[in-house]
């Protein structure tokens, strides 16, 4: 019988981060993928380098890889060093790789990275969500929401 997963990931310590991610897209379901990663990339990763802000995942055959995550070369590396925008396997089950497939093919929706972490057991992971594009109207919503809700703070912070 398989392990129930945890409600939530265990970050603790995110590396990269794709804050534009929640402007452009409404996040529908996050998977926690795991990396395939040269050793020059984890020690590049571990020192706080990267970056997957224009990032995105493509499902290709059976395999979900991460696409134009830039992870720079390692400072003390030789001549074996990573190629920094390399495209990377993301580690998932069968099953969740046919639920993206059929997502992504059917509904229109797009693999988008949120945030690349350590787990409590040192491995490199990456949230990744499935999401649905927003239009400028939506956009616009979503910036009046978060100024009222800045407002609202503001007003009672000062009125006690």
């Amino acid at each position: 019988m398989a392990r129930p997963k945890p409600a939530t990931f265990d970050k603790q310590k995110t590396v990269a981060e794709n804050r534009r991610a929640r402007f452009d897209y409404f996040i529908e379901d996050k998977y926690e993928a795991g990396i395939a990663l040269s050793g020059t990339e984890v020690k590049s990763l571990r020192s706080g380098e990267g970056s997957i802000a224009e990032s995105y995942a493509e499902v290709r055959g059976a395999e979900v890889w991460l696409v134009n995550a830039n992870i720079p070369e390692f400072s003390h590396g030789n001549r074996f060093n990573h190629e920094p925008k390399r495209p990377r396997k993301l580690l998932l089950h069968e099953r969740e790789i046919s639920k993206l497939t059929g997502a992504v093919e059917r509904q229109g929706m797009t693999l988008v990275p949120l945030s690349v972490y350590f787990n409590s057991r040192g491995r490199a992971k990456v949230e990744l969500a499935l999401a649905k594009g927003k239009q400028a109207h939506d956009k616009r919503q979503t910036t009046k929401d978060r100024d009222w809700q800045r407002d609202k703070a503001r007003i009672m912070r000062e009125r006690g």
